[in-house]
């Protein structure tokens, strides 16, 4: 299994517009986040999570060629923006793009954020998706099994993903003890925190990391990280020795 982080960065990204603060102006690469998603090669099979306005970019900058799935957290735009991009996918592939999400979302997708995609008289060459609906229960694709970890982005339900040994939860800032369980003794962890500072509905740092500890995982990382949170090279300084600020672009192998 080959992951490469997509985007790492906030609703925003970083820099953000018009910003003049010592991080949206750094020079670092580590301080440019284009918005979150990540990129799953397994069993020679691509599957991404989350389709975010940076879609298109970051399908040019992995130099995509084919997507088996997309699966959605939620549908906020940060997530899902991107969608209409796939119209370049279905052109190459010749069928629609498999998307997963769950009942809520596929309804927000249908009835607003890509209403023009589902309607009975479609205009030529708009994206073609074929929306797959998922619960709290496994799946899988083809052969590669899913598995949804509930969790709330404040009051909104959404999900994070298992594939084998690989976690990725993004945009929360609770998840049960039980669905924690889940995600025990997975080598690698993703967790989103958006600043060190408390936020309304997304974990912090601080509460990222102590849900870290509970997972226990071999290598975790953070992402969906704001310019709040400071310089990437100053703040890495400050996390435990198997916890690592994610960034775009990279790419690791799990075995």
């Amino acid at each position: 299994m080959k992951i490469t982080f997509l985007g790492t960065g906030t609703s925003q990204g970083v820099p953000v517009i018009a910003c003049e603060c010592d991080v949206c102006k750094s020079k670092n690469k580590f301080d440019k986040r284009l918005r979150s998603s990540v990129l799953i090669n397994i069993n020679g099979k691509n599957i991404v999570i989350d389709a975010g306005p940076d879609f298109r970019q970051q399908m040019l900058n992995a130099e995509i060629k084919k997507i088996e799935a997309i699966l959605l957290t939620h549908e906020h735009k940060d997530h899902v923006a991107g969608l209409d991009d796939v119209r370049a996918l279905n052109y190459i592939e010749k069928k629609a793009a498999d998307i997963y999400a769950e009942k809520r979302v596929i309804s927000c997708l249908k009835k607003h954020e890509f209403h023009y995609a589902f309607k009975e008289k479609k205009y030529p060459g708009v994206a073609q998706m074929n929306l797959i609906e998922i619960s709290e229960k496994e799946f899988y694709i083809g052969k590669i099994k899913v598995l949804p970890i509930r969790g709330l982005h404040y009051k909104l339900p959404i999900l994070g993903f298992r594939i084998a040994d690989f976690t990725y939860i993004t945009d929360m800032n609770f998840i049960s003890d039980k669905e924690i369980e889940k995600i025990k003794n997975c080598k690698v962890f993703v967790i989103s925190a958006v600043r060190k500072e408390k936020h309304f509905s997304h974990f912090n740092l601080e509460e990222a990391l102590a849900v870290i500890e509970k997972v226990k995982p071999e290598t975790a990382y953070i992402t969906h990280i704001s310019h709040l949170m400071g310089l990437h090279d100053e703040i890495s300084k400050e996390l435990p020795e198997n916890v690592f600020f994610a960034y775009d672009n990279l790419k690791f192998q799990l075995l």
